[in-house]
């Protein structure tokens, strides 16, 4: 792991210490590889309630407890504007993130004077990726999501659209279509950079399946496509070496030769997004969790021998949010940080940059003095036992969200409530359908090569500044 900055000084001798910054800042350093963490919607009060969560989990009070990310050296405060938007959301964000340009939300890879559903405009003003820069350079590429692989932040990688939702060929509009528009999951197969993706792991099923084919998994559900292709069977006859596998145990197969497969490997797991951690173990196809599509995505990539870059997003952080859910967006939180650890003991950091970070934060809140180790799922008590009611008398819960779904026009008594239960939604100020994203700054973690370009107060889009002069600055 990289040494801290501070430790770095304290052996320098007696240099100024502007010198030593500029010196230890100033200059690029080149990373073979770089990983990308994402958990989609973990602002800072998600990382300090799955922090303590985690700890729980294990027995402990919680509070000083780190997950695996909190130990990097490195640390930074993003800003995650858009923009046409103080609250961003995570396509205008993804973008930020991975071409070094902000641009407006709902859009992906194209600039920021692109009109929203301009299909003429956006095929005219692209944006170049990141990956879509490492392909060029003969580097591996890979993206690993548990939301759909055509969704906000792996379409980041490889597509260019004025409209996020034009995921499937049913979701474009005819108009676009005839313009050259491509929806979402046809840019991915196509991508025409180097070979394209090298290792494709995530939910998604429906957007590449035809609307008459049935989904492997539930027979009741079909493809999304209204124009008749398999893309899956497109992407598999464009090279014979390439894999493709949609259950548990084709991917365990896959992942019992990892490192040692020459072709690329796609696997979707899910017709839409993969299920919550939480909810895994129930899932009938036996999908893998996001630790173990990291390390097979991480083994694949470094065995190319060509260096790569590797995208891992927890998506589904966001969703439980957006329901008012805060025990699973803990959750997979927390297997995030599971992802990252495993990662981190296993690729040489002197030749890696990692860096962990969130695109936009969620409204949820840790208030009300509970106890030291009060459970972070609970009411809020001042000792074991002894509730801290609210103005009227009732409980109330240490985490709670600024709006969404947990409105309630009554507040409800929760003597007899578990509010640490899996389904529990947590209370909202707000009324709303769903809950929103937050705005204000989140939080990036990064160790290892050019890691100590990550400091300060930063615009989201110079995170790709730092990748990049990571890859190709020599």
């Amino acid at each position: 792991m990289s040494t801290s900055r501070f430790s770095t000084l304290s052996r320098m001798g007696t240099l100024p210490s502007i010198i030593l910054l500029s010196t230890l800042w100033a200059a690029p350093v080149h990373a073979k590889n770089v990983i990308l963490f994402l958990g989609d919607g973990m602002g800072i009060s998600t990382v300090t309630a799955a922090r303590i969560y985690a700890g729980q989990q294990q027995g402990a009070t919680g509070e000083e407890y780190s997950l695996a990310f909190e130990t990097f050296p490195n640390l930074a405060l993003i800003k995650t504007y858009n923009t046409d938007s103080q609250v961003a959301d995570s396509a205008g964000t993804i973008s930020a993130i991975l071409t070094g340009e902000k641009t407006r939300i709902g859009v992906t890879g194209i600039t920021a004077n692109v009109e929203r559903d301009d299909c003429a405009a956006a095929l005219a003003n692209t944006l170049p990726t990141l990956a879509e820069m490492a392909e060029d350079a003969g580097l591996a590429t890979g993206v690993v999501s548990t939301a759909r692989i055509t969704h906000a932040t792996p379409a980041g990688m490889y597509a260019h659209t004025p409209n996020r939702d034009w995921e499937d060929s049913a979701s474009i509009p005819d108009e676009a279509k005839a313009l050259g528009c491509k929806d979402i999951a046809q840019q991915m197969i196509q991508m025409p950079n180097g070979d394209g993706l090298d290792v494709i792991l995530g939910g998604g099923r429906a957007q590449f399946l035809p609307d008459r084919e049935t989904d492997p998994e539930y027979p009741q559900r079909t493809g999304r496509r209204d124009d008749g292709r398999n893309l899956i069977d497109e992407w598999l006859s464009t090279d014979t070496t390439r894999q493709y596998v949609w259950n548990g145990s084709e991917f365990a197969a896959l992942a019992s030769k990892q490192g040692k497969i020459s072709g690329q490997v796609m696997g979707l797991f899910e017709p839409s997004h993969m299920q919550f951690d939480a909810d895994r173990a129930k899932d009938p196809g036996a999908e893998p969790s996001i630790a173990a599509m990291t390390e097979f995505a991480v083994s694949q990539l470094a065995a190319k021998g060509t260096g790569y870059l590797l995208l891992v997003e927890a998506g589904r952080i966001d969703h439980a949010h957006h329901i008012s859910n805060a025990y699973r967006a803990l959750e997979d939180t927390v297997a995030l940080a599971d992802a990252v650890q495993w990662t981190i003991d296993n690729v040489d950091l002197e030749e890696t940059l990692i860096i962990v970070t969130a695109d936009h934060s969620h409204t949820m809140t840790i208030s009300g003095y509970p106890r030291r180790g009060n459970p972070i799922l609970g009411v809020v008590e001042t000792e074991p036992g002894k509730i801290l009611p609210d103005a009227t008398g009732k409980p109330y819960t240490t985490l709670g969200y600024a709006n969404g779904p947990g409105y309630k026009k009554k507040q409800p008594d929760l003597t007899e409530v578990d509010t640490t239960a899996p389904d529990y939604q947590q209370l909202g100020t707000i009324p709303l359908v769903i809950e929103t994203h937050a705005g204000e700054d989140v939080a990036a973690f990064a160790t290892g090569k050019n890691a100590t370009q990550v400091r300060g107060v930063m615009e989201q889009n110079k995170l790709f500044n730092v990748m990049h002069s990571a890859l190709f600055d020599k």
